[in-house]
């Protein structure tokens, strides 16, 4: 018979029985855990399962089939003796040595000896004889043809443990034989079956918590099984391993550092020292473009491969992407190992296994970040695949160790992808520098444990990285004040500088009749609503019917028209402005334009007969962005019902010169250019006239239309109604319009009210 002892180590548990620092066996039950007594589980799972038992979820009690076997080959009698019990063990597990018989056989008596002592009657004791038996033949029949020898058998034991159960095992641990029983729930179970815990320890070291929710053997199992093919995705291990960032002192500036020649960096041949870091601002406005000239020129003239991106990383090209063939996939780690045999550098086998464990290493962070859309799991890896394809011959031509390149990207990254690369590459033998030197721009998205960042206070407006003597501008030290002027000026303060913002979207006022002459010539920044939120002006533009001639006085009503007139209006006085039946080059063409209700911008900026190639680019982003919005927001009737949006973009590429040169000239916090519209006749507003007018709502325009005769005009043309219409008065019909710039209007006599009030002044 063996003792239980209590181990000095979680090692013991796997020493030889005569290599223990105390001769006996283990019986204890852990119901805490950390990362120690995980690693223990894992091991001794496999010793048990090598050698021994394990046991998930209760032992069976024996079935109908199993008693009726069990009565026939050894009947039913029993007597509470020991030779009793030898002699039919014997005959049940005859493969058993005489040693292991005996020892089985006298820890069963004991037990039983216990039970009779605890008031147990002879035919209860039969029941338990009977069921110690059939369990241990059909359940630790293996672990029983192992007792007495060196190597210890094991039995793993899951769960809350019954009594009969703890009395078997308690049996099979006294014959010699380790147990461990794991108790998620705690300690509470077990104390109700072995309240003085008399027949096993309780695990107790330091550290341990609760186990994890769900933990359990089946678990930890798909784990195991899960990381070991997860293990086969990197294939073999690269003898070389990176040592990013650590070498670094971190008391200079981290340009010092990327200068270090690599020979001073580690002596370590087994690992490649990179610096992976990101400067946000400037250290020096007056030196900041020059340090970075002089570094790459330095670097280079070292003979280190350097490779600067400005603004952002090029999108893979089509070509690029048919280039990385892809299958179906049905899971994660079966994408990520096909598309890595993609990943190939024939000139050093080192360096490519490098490259597939960074590739690994990346997505399997990106799969907790999607875990369920393998599809876009599956475009990020075709990115880095292809990012690295087209980079590969600059960063690593016929490279030996410890030759570390250089990858600078000036600007931080926009997006999760461009991101994903930069983690990727900093993995390799490459210096990977993120510039960000304008703290009022565009924030780097990248988040990386490895990244190290050097903070500076202050900020300098750069996009593009100074590589060649002609391309480096350097600022003064006046140009640099008025620069800080200008930011203490016009940063939420209401000033605005000429052209400040690039985008602006319109809102339309809702007005009484009498605000629209108020509010005409004002500036949009006064007006009401006027807000710039995120670099975009928002514009307060007026959109207005006028039905009708008041007091039925055309005097007074033309002469109000023309005080509306500035150098800024365009003013239209004959409907239709644009014949249906007219000319327009651009309707050959809107089919190119515009493919499944999206511009095709690249397109269109690069046609022959793009009108609008003169402009500044911020115009003519404008003008395509309002063009988008309003096809997509289906205003005009017929858009994508039949063919009214290619109608659309035929006559918005074609406006009248006089129109585009006031969108040119417009400055979004300003005074706004303006439409007045005059239909005095019963001759309609053309579709062409609808498109223009709800175009130039769009673009800013301050939209005037006055109908005396209080027809439908250009609504008729709209699925919604977008401007407020004003009844001031009686309809007049067939006026003809005068010209209105040389008008007059004539003054109205004075009252002998006003001559009186006037002498008294």
């Amino acid at each position: 018979m063996f003792e239980h002892k209590k181990f000095v180590g979680l090692d013991d548990f796997f020493k030889e029985l005569n290599a223990r620092p105390e001769k006996g066996v283990y019986f204890y039950r852990v119901c805490g855990y950390n990362e120690q007594v995980s690693e223990f589980i894992k091991k001794y799972y496999e010793a048990a399962r090598t050698s021994g038992v394990i046991i998930e979820g209760r032992i069976p009690n024996p079935d109908n089939k199993n008693l009726a076997y069990f009565e026939e080959m050894m009947g039913m009698d029993f007597r509470m003796e020991l030779e009793f019990l030898t002699v039919k063990m014997k005959k049940w597990l005859p493969r058993m040595s005489e040693y292991q018989r005996d020892a089985v056989c006298g820890s069963i008596y004991n037990t039983l000896s216990e039970l009779r002592m605890q008031g147990k009657n002879d035919n209860m004791l039969k029941n338990c004889y009977i069921k110690f038996m059939c369990w241990l033949y059909y359940k630790f029949e293996r672990v029983t043809a192992q007792l007495g020898e060196s190597k210890v058998p094991k039995i793993l034991y899951e769960g809350d443990i019954s009594n009969y159960e703890l009395l078997l095992i308690s049996v099979l641990s006294n014959a010699g034989c380790d147990v461990v029983l794991l108790e998620y729930n705690g300690d509470s179970a077990y104390l109700n079956v072995d309240p003085t815990s008399a027949m096993s320890y309780k695990l107790d070291i330091a550290g341990l918590g609760p186990f994890p929710p769900g933990y359990s053997l089946k678990k930890m199992r798909e784990l195991q099984q899960a990381e070991a093919g997860r293990q086969r995705l990197y294939g073999a291990a690269s003898k070389f391993s990176n040592c990013t960032n650590a070498w670094i002192k971190g008391e200079g500036d981290h340009i010092t550092e990327l200068k270090t020649p690599v020979s001073e960096r580690g002596t370590d041949p087994r690992m490649f020292y990179n610096i992976y870091t990101r400067i946000n601002g400037v250290w020096d406005k007056m030196t900041y473009q020059n340090d970075l000239y002089q570094m790459q020129l330095e670097m280079k003239k070292n003979g280190r491969r350097v490779v600067i991106i400005d603004k952002q990383i090029p999108l893979p090209t089509p070509d690029e992407i048919n280039n990385v063939p892809r299958k179906y996939y049905n899971n994660p780690d079966q994408m990520i190992g096909d598309l890595g045999l993609q990943i190939r550098y024939g000139n050093n086998i080192e360096l490519q296994r490098l490259m597939v464990k960074s590739f690994v290493d990346v997505m399997l962070e990106e799969c907790q970040a999607e875990e369920n859309n393998l599809n876009k799991l599956t475009n990020k890896a075709v990115y880095i695949i292809c990012w690295l394809k087209r980079y590969m011959a600059q960063l690593f031509a016929n490279w030996r160790m410890p030759e570390i390149a250089c990858f600078i990207y000036m600007g931080g990254c926009r997006n999760e992808n461009e991101a994903m690369f930069m983690r990727f590459l900093a993995r390799l033998p490459v210096d990977v520098l993120i510039l960000v030197p304008d703290l009022n721009g565009t924030k780097c998205c990248l988040v990386d444990r490895l990244l190290y960042e050097q903070n500076c206070a202050e900020t300098l407006e750069m996009d593009v990285f100074p590589t060649e003597s002609a391309q480096l501008q350097m600022a003064t030290l006046a140009y640099h004040a008025e620069r800080e002027l200008d930011t203490l000026m016009y940063q939420d303060s209401g000033i605005y500088r000429n052209r400040q913002y690039s985008k602006a979207n319109a809102v339309t006022l809702k007005t009484m009749y009498e605000e629209v002459a108020l509010l005409w010539k004002e500036e949009l920044k006064y007006r009401p609503n006027f807000s710039t939120v995120e670099d975009v002006v928002n514009m307060p533009v007026l959109f207005a019917k006028i039905s009708g001639v008041k007091d039925g006085d055309l005097e007074q009503y033309w002469g109000s028209i023309k005080e509306m007139l500035t150098p800024d209006t365009f003013l239209i006085t004959q409907a239709p402005y644009i014949n249906s039946n007219s000319y327009n080059e651009m309707k050959s063409y809107s089919t190119e334009f515009l493919k499944r209700g999206v511009l095709q911008r690249r397109i269109i900026k690069n046609h022959p007969s793009f009108r609008y190639s003169f402009l500044r680019d911020e115009i003519q982003d404008h003008i395509l962005d309002k063009l988008q919005l309003l096809i997509d927001s289906r205003m005009i009737k017929g858009t994508f019902e039949n063919g009214t949006e290619y109608l659309i973009v035929a006559t918005i590429m074609n406006l009248n010169m006089d129109m585009v040169r006031k969108i040119q000239s417009f400055d979004f916090t300003k005074t706004n250019p303006k439409l007045i519209y005059i239909n005095s006749s019963e001759r309609m507003i053309s579709l062409e006239d609808s498109i223009i007018v709800a175009f130039l709502n769009l673009v800013g325009f301050d939209i005037a239309f006055f109908v005396p005769t209080g027809y439908q005009s250009v609504e008729k043309h709209f699925n919604t109604m977008v401007m407020e219409e004003h009844q001031i008065g009686q309809y007049v019909y067939d006026l003809n319009v005068p010209d209105l710039r040389r008008f007059v209007v004539k003054k109205q006599p004075t009252s002998w009210r006003n001559r009186i009030f006037k002498r008294g002044k």
